[in-house]
């Protein structure tokens, strides 16, 4: 499905409990296939560093039930400048598109002191509009958020399942190439956050794997936990 020249998939989060997840991830694990970037069986860690400008649109538009909304972030794996990315996300109600654009470390280090003109020629429309909103939208640094992530696939659908787990936000800095960088839980209790993405059907089978109703479904997002949890802290 298209929106807007924008490929859209469908994102259903849950929050699961300690227990649910060991069993889910024994079923899950037995038919799809965990994912190639995976350093072991926990998965790969997650760091995005996420942008919002001075009225907190990004952040205020989730919370207001906002049909259409987008997020830029900067995200690395395994805390490491290997694979840097620029990232848009955009949300239509239940559809997500994401965008992104490769970045070197130098080129963050040079976003990060305000010199961002070098994202007008990067050659990528993203990079382009990353810039228009920085400049005219007063777009700043908001929050670090940190997450394990164990990921599986399964190609009809191109169906992805993953277990995020360990959310925390970053207190005093938003350096994300510190491999120190303090951070605080977000997520209370043994819960993990479950998330599942395909295109325009889910195959049955993996429904009926997965067990999940509607109700048990939650709005959730990573940066909203995040950065409320950042503002407690800041006061």
């Amino acid at each position: 499905m298209e929106f807007a020249g924008k490929r859209l998939r469908h994102e259903l989060k849950f929050y699961i409990h300690h227990h649910e997840y060991v069993g889910l991830r024994k079923r899950v694990g037995a038919l799809l296939t965990l994912d190639r970037n995976s350093v072991d069986e926990s998965g790969y860690h997650i760091r995005s560093l996420y942008f919002d400008n001075s009225h907190e649109s990004s952040l205020y538009d989730k919370l207001n039930g906002i049909f259409a909304r987008k997020k830029y972030r900067i995200r690395i794996y395994n805390k490491s400048d290997r694979t840097i990315k620029l990232e848009r996300k955009s949300k239509y109600n239940d559809y997500v598109a994401k965008e992104s654009a490769a970045l070197t470390r130098e080129q963050v280090d040079r976003l990060m002191t305000g010199d961002y003109a070098f994202l007008l020629d990067g050659g990528s429309e993203l990079m382009r509009d990353f810039y228009y909103d920085l400049k005219n939208g007063a777009m700043q640094p908001a929050v670090v958020v940190d997450y394990v992530r164990e990921a599986y696939l399964y190609p009809t659908g191109d169906v992805r399942i993953t277990f995020d787990k360990q959310l925390s936000a970053s207190v005093q800095s938003f350096d994300i190439f510190d491999r120190e960088l303090v951070g605080v839980e977000t997520v209370e209790g043994p819960r993990t956050i479950l998330e599942v993405k395909y295109d325009a059907f889910l195959p049955t089978v993996v429904r009926d794997l997965l067990q999940l109703s509607s109700h048990n479904r939650s709005s959730i997002s990573k940066y909203c936990i995040c950065k409320e949890r950042r503002k407690v802290f800041a006061q």
